[in-house]
């Protein structure tokens, strides 16, 4: 019997339970929502229990916080099956069972401080300040805690500092033989392991990435398509350390994806088996919002935060006193944990308005951003991301020590990253962050933030020039959007020049896109024709702009003096404050510049180079945001000038790179054209046995968009594969939809159902649960039809809602009328059913069904899936029966009695 005061509460599709006293019984919902608003109560994951209770404000004591307490840095499945694992108890056979599991595990977690407990030190402090939050598990932890005899170092105290090294010398040039980097990849699989001739063959062929360059601009490129199960990764990390190691360089390897980064990162231990020589030489890096800023921690736990905002500050300090990197997204932050406080005051725990002073900061020796950053100085294999690589190749500080050498991992997500990078948003929220940049607090604002007076004051009391500039540009900046400019739009009402201008936008844009029936999401319309009203709000927003423009360039012209006269006060560190500083104040004046580009465009002539509409954005009828975007026609281009040419090579590779097109498609979308030499291309097929290990299944009898047919089919197809499915929408209002239809039916059958866009957690949260328990599906979008790894009986069925068509935009006209009209298209569609098929099988023994749920696909796209792999028009009826078939036998998957579609089959209509 448990001697906990509290009793504990779960509440499943299936039904709600109670626990206490050694006894458990059903409630209802309402009861439940009776007890937990007059108690305090015991349980797993508040805002999703309080979401199956319809009780959004439901609140207690949730065992996830205690573990972030207890545990920092370390993550659990946030399921009662990944607690039992992380707390050595027997999981629950039901979920009957979780409410009496939870008070074991409670009362588990609770003893830790009584033995051996490696995350003390810093535990009685952070449990005295949780008390005065009222946290409601300090009184149960608290008396468990002994104050330490000695004041505790914890923290800012206690995090180490880095040191600076001496600059790194130019990689040399070295020749690398295709036999010594298959040399090393055997060294690296290690004796007796599988022999995979495509894999060494990969190796060989990469390998021409890491010649000497021999012409300037003109990088060694190699185009690499590997299939599943190739082996790419060690392929690609063979000559890769090799040349890292013989030319005394960093390879900079970017990722699309932070599931890729954290599967490389356990790579390289193949590498460096040693975990001490590993860290000093392999570094992840990510952008500066992933990290913690311990400058806004510092903030928060001094009061800068408030109720269960100041809750999560201190637990998040927990974290930090323990963490490997600081990384807050992706990193060894339970990804649940901020979600539990429902986003509220994580973002503001990040640097994600640009605000650093890097060496006017207290904690800048300690800064998770600075050590990543002199660590990647360093480093032989820097792990990165597109967007990183591109940050730093455009307006990065890190200029001595740019990479000569690239990998590009999930090479055919690079045209997208460079299309986000390289575009121009004039909007509401774009230049009220500016304002806020420039002013700091306003009236009736809180927060640690500061202006850009407040920044640079010492500079500004030194230099006059720079002093008037920055005077000029906090003027210029009230001329921006400020709090509340959403609402005086809507009212009709704006104040200033770039409010003005909004307007004009939101009301062309309503003029001309507002369709009948129209279901509250975003609107756009082609920047053609303005109207009078655009064109005469153009012209006093673009002169604001510009004198905005005006002093941030002086200023940044004024600081750059400053390092050339190098006061007395110029020590290393305000050098280096300064030198922030200019990267920042450059990296808005240019944002600046481009805006007042696309300003001189209403009613100027057409860029060709340039895609430029007006929109409206909006979510179930409620805007967000309003205004002017622009974007390359070919995003390449500023890509291959920025980042491919300055680099001596460049490898990009992926399963996929050719899917929906050939070589020429695959160059294209990758920049291969902008540069003066052409690129080695190599391919090594998949050694999976597709044809005999999956089957496609077209449900020709399914309506598409229909949300009672779809929610049947997707219902009935869960349970014929009993759990273990992925399914994919291309709207989220159609998978809420059916989610809410079959959550409960399947969870009377023991099948948890969990979606992205629903449960209030994050999206690698969701796949690791879903990988954890077989008997589970995962509904999602976009984000879940790529670079989800989940290999193994967890998945075994994929659900695709309907052909996926790209979205009718603006954007999409413009590069689809470019490239190629129709075909254009059917590429896309190609490359995103090849990825979505590719969830299914990722090892040899996988096996298992993809179903599209869609009469209407063109016979002409079926060339998407691997070739062999049988391919069939069935009713539902029919492919039900085959998934429970083929899923609970040993049969070969891929053979049976359906019409296997020739390749000449008929062709069926587009949409």
């Amino acid at each position: 019997m448990t001697s906990l005061p509290h009793p504990a509460l779960h509440a499943s599709h299936s039904g709600v339970w109670i626990s206490t006293g050694g006894q458990t019984r059903a409630v209802s919902r309402g009861e439940a929502i009776g007890l937990a608003s007059e108690t305090p109560v015991i349980l797993l994951n508040a805002p999703l229990i309080g979401q199956r209770l319809g009780y959004a404000e439901l609140s207690g004591l949730d065992i996830l916080e205690l573990f972030a307490f207890l545990r920092p840095a370390q993550f659990a499945v946030p399921t009662p099956h990944g607690v039992a694992r992380a707390c050595g108890l027997e999981p629950p056979d039901s979920d009957a069972d979780v409410a009496a599991f939870l008070l074991r595990a409670t009362e588990k977690l609770l003893a830790m401080p009584d033995g051996a407990w490696p995350e003390r030190e810093g535990a009685w402090t952070a449990a005295q300040s949780l008390a005065r939050l009222r946290w409601p598990w300090a009184p149960l932890i608290g008396p468990r805690l002994t104050r330490p005899e000695r004041n505790e170092r914890w923290l800012f105290s206690a995090l180490p500092e880095w040191e600076e090294d001496a600059p790194r010398p130019a990689p040399r040039t070295i020749d690398l033989p295709p036999q010594d980097s298959e040399e090393r990849l055997r060294r690296l699989t290690g004796d007796g392991a599988e022999e995979r001739p495509g894999q060494r063959a990969y190796a060989a062929a990469v390998t021409a990435a890491f010649a000497p360059r021999a012409v300037r601009d003109t990088p060694n490129m190699v185009l690499a398509e590997a299939g599943t199960g190739i082996g790419k990764t060690l392929g690609y990390l063979a000559p890769a350390s090799l040349w890292a190691e013989r030319a005394g360089g960093a390879v900079w390897i970017s990722t699309y994806t932070k599931a890729l980064q954290r599967q490389l990162s356990g790579e390289t231990a193949r590498i460096f088996p040693d975990a001490v020589l590993r860290k000093e030489r392999v570094v992840t890096r990510k952008g500066r919002e992933n990290y913690l800023c311990l400058l806004n921690l510092e903030d928060a736990l001094q009061g800068g935060f408030a109720g269960r905002a100041a809750v999560l500050a201190q637990l998040v300090a927990r974290w930090a006193a323990y963490t490997a990197d600081g990384d807050m997204v992706g990193g060894d932050l339970p990804g649940w944990l901020t979600t539990l406080f429902r986003r509220n005051g994580s973002a503001a725990l990040t640097d994600r308005r640009g605000e650093c002073v890097y060496a006017g900061c207290p904690h800048y020796r300690k800064c998770f951003i600075e050590h990543a950053a002199r660590a990647s100085v360093q480093a032989d294999i820097v792990i990165a991301n597109h967007a990183l690589v591109m940050v730093n190749a455009a307006r990065g500080r890190e200029t001595q020590t740019r990479p000569t050498r690239y990998v590009f991992d999930e090479g055919h997500h690079l045209f997208d990253a460079a299309d986000s990078m390289f575009a121009t948003a004039l909007t509401g929220s774009e230049t009220i962050e500016l304002r806020r940049w420039i002013l700091g607090p306003e009236a009736g604002s809180r927060g640690r933030r500061r202006g850009l007076a407040a920044r640079l004051s010492d500079v500004a009391s030194y230099d006059e020039g720079g002093n008037r500039a920055i005077g000029d540009a906090v003027q210029a900046a009230h001329a921006l959007a400020s709090e509340g400019w959403l609402g005086r739009l809507a009212e009709g009402q704006p104040f200033g020049p770039i409010e003005a201008l909004l307007a004009a936008v939101r009301g062309l844009a309503f003029a001309r896109a507002e369709q009948p029936g129209d279901a509250g999401y975003g609107l756009e319309t082609e920047l053609a024709d303005p109207s009078p009203a655009l064109i005469e709000a153009a012209g006093p927003a673009a002169h604001a702009l510009d004198a905005l423009l005006r002093p941030l360039v002086t200023l940044g012209q004024r600081l750059e003096a400053v390092l050339q006269e190098a006061p007395d006060w110029l020590d290393g560190q305000a050098r280096a404050r300064v030198e922030g500083a200019i990267a920042s104040i450059a990296w808005r004046a240019e944002t600046v510049a481009a805006w007042l580009s696309l300003l001189a465009r209403i009613g100027g002539p057409v860029d060709p180079d340039f895609v430029d509409w007006l929109a409206v954005d909006r979510v179930e009828g409620r805007e967000y945001d309003i205004g002017l975007h622009r974007h390359w026609l070919d995003p390449t281009r500023p890509f291959a000038e920025i980042v491919l040419k300055p680099a001596h090579g460049a490898l990009v590779t992926s399963a996929t790179l050719r899917t929906g097109g050939n070589w020429d498609v695959a160059e294209a979308r990758t920049g291969a054209p902008h540069l003066a030499r052409g690129p080695a291309h190599f391919v090594a097929e998949s050694p999976f046995d597709y044809p005999n290990r999956a089957e496609v299944l077209i449900v020709t009898d399914v309506k598409r968009g229909d949300i009672p047919q779809l929610a049947n089919a997707y219902s009935r197809l869960i349970a014929a594969a009993k759990g273990g499915t992925l399914g994919l929408f291309t709207a989220i209002r159609r998978l809420r939809g059916v989610h809410g239809r079959i959550a409960d039916r399947l969870a009377r059958d023991g099948l948890a159902l969990h979606a992205q866009h629903v449960d209030p957690i994050d999206t690698g949260t969701l796949v690791d649960i879903f990988r954890d328990d077989p008997s589970a599906s995962l509904l999602g979008t976009d984000a879940l039809r790529d670079g989800v790894d989940v290999p193994g009986s967890s998945l075994r069925l994929v659900v695709m809602e309907g052909v996926p068509w790209p979205k009718p935009t603006v954007l999409h006209a413009a590069r689809k009328l470019a490239g190629g009209g129709s075909a254009y298209d059917d590429r896309i569609v190609r490359a995103r059913l090849a990825q979505a098929f590719g969830r299914l099988i990722r090892r040899a023994d996988d096996r298992g069904a993809f179903v599209l749920l869609s009469a209407a696909m063109p016979s002409r796209l079926l060339d998407a899936f691997p070739p062999g792999v049988a391919i069939s028009r069935v009713t539902l009826d029919e492919a039900v029966a085959r998934v429970a078939g083929r899923l609970s036998s040993d049969a070969p998957i891929g053979h049976g009695d359906s019409q296997i579609l020739p390749a000449a089959a008929t062709e069926f209509p587009d949409r």
